[in-house]
């Protein structure tokens, strides 16, 4: 129940028992919601393959009924011939799963909620003290003016009482004021709750943030391994970003003004004379790259 007494915005499986189940053992959290910001689709890929790792199991359900706004976010028909067969539903969920070495993994995903942030926020702390979560780990990437022909680096969030977790993967320096999602209103009131709670993002090269980006998920895979001591494998991502980058330096050296802003870009890395979370307003515009990279690819999968 609600601190209101109003129901609650959640409900266990029914196959998965009482709520503090001893199949779990001080688990980490990933928490990777759709809606907010996820260049090159580092986050959601990320947790896709982390999910199809290992087999999961369906811990707890949302009702979106109360949290989504059906039109902003409606339900996907499927028809066959003409006649619809099925209504695909907007899911929130909490899943469980394993590491490679059995460790015990949650995920919680699903649409950033449209309404009642405070409860939902509420309701998720409450269920990570039930579940007995030993750190949450949110994920996200940004586009960043940074080049391709780099590692990508990550920016980590945390509120005061984590802030010994960030110097395990890249730091924010400056101040900063910024839109929220509520993976960032979860870390405060997490961190509030006394849990240990991180924001990992991966930086994007702003040219490809609207394309799949393999080497922003794998990053931020390592990452979380980084600051939870999870085993996880990321080699499959590291595959993929290869060939996504060998794609786009065959777009880029044909054409040298493309070529010029990549190495002001990393000159810029090199040199680590960027602003806070890389938003440099003097590196050029990739809108003109980013449209002839999305029709290179086009073309290569014809």
């Amino acid at each position: 129940m609600t601190e209101d007494n109003s129901p609650s915005l959640y409900r266990y499986d029914p196959e998965w028992g009482h709520p503090v189940d001893a199949r779990l053992s001080g688990p980490v959290l990933v928490v990777s919601m759709e809606g907010w910001v996820d260049a090159g689709m580092g986050a959601s890929a990320a947790v896709a393959e982390l999910m199809d790792a290992s087999p999961t199991t369906l811990v707890a359900t949302f009702d979106t009924e109360l949290l989504i706004d059906q039109r902003a976010r409606r339900p996907v028909a499927r028809l066959e011939d003409g006649v619809t067969t099925g209504l695909t539903w907007p899911a929130i969920t909490l899943v469980s799963g394993k590491d490679r070495v059995g460790a015990d993994l949650l995920y919680l995903t699903g649409p950033e909620p449209d309404f009642r942030w405070p409860t939902f926020i509420r309701e998720v702390v409450t269920m990570v003290q039930d579940l007995g979560v030993h750190t949450v780990v949110g994920l996200g990437a940004f586009p960043a003016p940074t080049p391709h022909t780099r590692p990508v680096r990550l920016a980590s969030t945390v509120p005061p009482q984590s802030a010994h977790l960030a110097g395990r993967v890249g730091t924010v320096h400056g101040t900063l004021e910024v839109p929220a999602g509520v993976q960032a209103a979860l870390e405060v009131s997490l961190g509030d709750a006394g849990i240990p709670v991180i924001g990992l993002w991966a930086r994007v090269p702003h040219y490809v943030s609207a394309m799949p980006y393999p080497e922003a998920s794998a990053a931020l895979i390592e990452g979380l391994c980084a600051v939870t001591g999870t085993v996880l494998d990321s080699s499959s991502l590291r595959t993929a970003g290869e060939a996504s980058r060998r794609q786009v330096d065959e777009l880029i050296g044909s054409n040298p003004e493309h070529l010029e802003m990549v190495r002001r870009l990393e000159t810029a890395i090199d040199s680590e004379e960027v602003t806070p979370l890389g938003l440099d307003g003097e590196v050029p515009s990739g809108d003109e790259i980013a449209a002839e990279l999305e029709q290179f690819l086009k073309n290569e999968g014809h």
